[in-house]
C-alpha cells in the first residue's frame, strides 16, 4: 500500500500536466467582419497526396498535429478559418501546434479519397471539414467533429480559435 502512495505521488504531477489544456490566444477581433480583406483564397489545385505526406513527415519531426482543411474558395466558412488562422495573434499558435494543408475538394468532387483514407465515408457534410490527426499512428484525433467549423460564421473568431486549441496534442 505504501508503495502504491508513492507510484501515486511520483506519477502526479505527470498525470496533471499531462491533461493540462492549451489555452488559444485571444485573437482581439470579436466578428469575422474585422478580419482583413480580403478574406484569403488558401486553395488550390495540387497533389494532395504528396501536400499531405510531406507536412506529416515535417509534424513528426516536430512533434506536432497534422491538421488537413478540407475546402473550397467559393466557401465562405472555408475562408473565414483562412483568415482566423493568419490573424497575427494566431498564426504563430497554430504554426507551432500545427502543420496545415489546405485540399482544394472542389464542389465535393475533387480529392474525396482523402476524407475516405481517415475513414470518413460517403459526403462530407459540409466544409470546411478540418482532420486533426496525429501524425506518428495516421489515425483521426477527432473523430465526428470534422466538420465542427462547417458553419464558421455562427462562431466568433475566438470560439474557432478555442476550437482549435482543445485538438492541441
Amino acid at each position: 500500500m505504501r508503495h502504491s502512495f508513492m507510484l501515486l505521488s511520483i506519477l502526479s504531477p505527470v498525470i496533471l500536466t499531462a491533461a493540462a489544456p492549451v489555452s488559444a490566444p485571444r485573437v482581439g477581433i470579436a466578428s469575422f467582419e474585422a478580419l482583413p480583406k480580403p478574406l484569403p483564397l488558401p486553395y488550390h489545385a495540387s497533389d494532395a497526396k504528396a501536400e499531405i505526406a510531406a507536412a506529416r513527415a515535417r509534424s513528426v519531426k516536430a512533434h506536432k498535429r497534422l491538421l488537413i482543411d478540407l475546402g473550397g474558395n467559393w466557401c465562405l466558412d472555408c475562408r473565414l478559418l483562412a483568415g482566423t488562422m493568419e490573424l497575427p495573434q494566431l498564426r504563430p499558435f497554430v504554426a507551432k501546434h500545427f502543420e496545415v494543408v489546405t485540399v482544394d475538394v472542389g464542389r465535393f468532387d475533387q480529392n474525396m479519397d482523402i476524407p475516405a483514407s481517415y475513414g470518413i465515408k460517403g459526403r462530407l457534410q459540409g466544409v470546411p471539414a478540418v482532420l486533426i490527426v496525429d501524425p506518428k499512428t495516421n489515425r483521426l484525433v477527432n473523430a465526428g467533429r470534422e466538420t465542427a467549423l462547417a458553419d464558421a460564421r455562427s462562431m466568433t473568431p475566438q470560439a474557432l480559435a478555442d476550437w482549435l486549441a482543445g485538438w492541441v496534442g
